[in-house]
């Protein structure tokens, strides 16, 4: 690792203070993983989303208004992986959206768009742990006639998950990426297994895709009006959240400027096909009105298809997909805080990567911040998983604005810098992927039902931006991200020695 240290050097608002030479020695990834690798960990991350929590958008605008928000969101989708494809080729850089605000925004806008990521992926672990622990629970009474949660105790499910996957990830990025590449591979084939069971057991009846019954003057279509699909917009998010965290394996897979384009393609086009079999064929076995408010809706499709126990032993396997994500996300957010950390952002113990060359600190406090938010949201009385689920995608919404805001600037102001990859979309796409993203950062803010998640984050920015401007920004560290950035994009990139 290379990067320049300054003593006590001011640049703008902000102060970097001098390291010792072993300072970025404690701080190294290692390159492990091509282009079907960094496919598998972004399949990998968004993957749960076919296996839960989706299905909350049709409780909140039918399956007609969930199927319009999942176009349009898989439109917004397309359009930003075109712009941050474009911005990782020429910032190949471990930091991802908070390189890209940093180089456009400064260290203000780096900052708050990092802060945005590290609530998204540290909120969205937490929402899939609770959602494999509802699979897992129900699988269990199941077969057993036993359930924690009945007895209050869900939140061992939680605790066991999450000190599986922190050691999972914490055994090395080569382990990460394999362990990505067969769940991915086995999740699909679960999703795919479905669909094809659907159609052979002839359980699948496309007239119970439209049976929850209507408000005054509404359609079975759209059931509570044409503005609920901006309130299922943050469930359809959860088809493809995630997926745009490949950038944040940029110093641990070869060729980056070639592999995360390629592999950002690749996976927006596999999830679709997947979400496509979900939103139609789910609610067509299980009716829409039913599946509106299941914490399991595949398992609840699979019982619908299969006999009982047989259910249960193969909605095990969909589990994998869950499982999957779980590993997936907690490599995000590891490597979020690991980034943020090196550069000074965050407390500098959380990069430190040890003899496995991964973020082993940052895994950690990740997990125990989301342990405790399911816990207090879960046993105070305030939610579900649902509110943790809208947490996470307000932080998505708002790192994806800044992100699109960021292409926009760099477009403008460094436009001689080396992009090996360009959006076909340009400044337009952004623009407009941007303005999507604000639709569901607005339609979060304004649906009562999801007030906790608002008023979190208000809570969360308040308190880090007090951190960052009494403390932060005056220890950063001229790491590889803030030395281009602080640069203009002129500073050479380096990740190895």
């Amino acid at each position: 690792m290379t990067a320049s240290t300054v003593s006590g050097s001011s640049i703008g608002s902000v102060t970097y203070v001098e390291t010792d030479k072993d300072y970025f020695k404690k701080r190294q990834l290692k390159r492990t993983a091509g282009a079907f690798g960094l496919w598998a960990i972004g399949i990998a991350a968004v993957v749960s989303g076919d296996f839960s929590g989706w299905n909350g958008g049709i409780a909140q605008a039918g399956w007609g208004g969930m199927l319009v928000a999942a176009l349009v969101v898989y439109l917004m989708y397309v359009l930003m992986l075109n712009s941050i494809s474009e911005m990782a080729s020429a910032m190949p850089h471990t930091g991802g959206a908070y390189s890209f605000a940093r180089a456009a925004m400064g260290p203000w806008g780096g900052f708050f768009t990092g802060l945005a990521e590290t609530v998204e992926y540290v909120m969205t672990a937490a929402t899939i742990v609770y959602f494999s622990s509802a699979y897992a629970d129900a699988i269990l009474s199941d077969l057993t006639g036993y359930s924690l949660d009945d007895h209050g105790l869900r939140w061992i499910w939680w605790l066991g998950l999450y000190v599986i996957f922190v050691v999972v990830n914490w055994l090395g990025a080569e382990t990460s990426f394999r362990f990505a590449e067969v769940v991915s591979i086995a999740a699909l084939a679960i999703v795919a297994l479905f669909g094809i069971g659907a159609f052979v057991t002839g359980k699948a009846d496309f007239s119970t895709l439209l049976n929850i019954t209507p408000t005054d003057g509404n359609s079975a279509f759209l059931p509570f009006g044409p503005g609920a699909i901006f309130y299922a917009m943050p469930f359809a998010m959860w088809l493809f959240l995630g997926i745009e965290q490949l950038p944040l394996a940029a110093e641990e897979v070869r060729e980056p400027e070639k592999n995360i384009p390629k592999s950002s393609r690749l996976c927006i086009f596999t999830l679709g096909l997947s979400a496509l079999i979900i939103v139609f064929l789910n609610p067509a076995v299980v009716g829409s009105e039913a599946l509106a408010g299941s914490d399991e809706p595949l398992l609840d499709g699979y019982r619908a298809i299969l006999p009982g126990n047989l259910a249960a032993v193969l909605s095990a396997f969909a589990l994998i997909g869950l499982l999957a994500s779980i590993q997936g996300i907690m490599f995000a957010y590891g490597r979020n805080l690991y980034s943020l950390s090196r550069a000074g952002y965050y407390p500098a113990f959380l990069s430190l990567t040890g003899k496995k060359k991964t973020p082993y600190w940052g895994l950690i406090v990740g997990a125990i911040i989301g342990f405790a938010a399911l816990f207090i949201i879960a046993y105070g009385g305030s939610g579900d998983g649902s509110v943790v689920l809208n947490i996470a995608v307000w932080g998505a919404v708002l790192a994806y604005l800044l992100q699109m805001v960021s292409y926009v600037l760099l477009k403008r102001n460094m436009p001689d810098i080396k992009r090996p990859f360009t959006s076909r979309f340009g400044v337009p796409g952004a623009v407009i992927a941007g303005l999507l993203a604000f639709c569901i950062f607005v339609a979060v803010l304004l649906n009562p039902d999801y007030r906790l998640a608002v008023y979190t984050m208000v809570a969360i920015y308040i308190l880090a931006t007090i951190f960052f401007a009494v403390y932060g920004r005056k220890h950063l560290v001229l790491s590889p991200e803030e030395e281009f950035a602080a640069s203009g994009g002129k500073a050479e990139y380096k990740t190895e020695d």
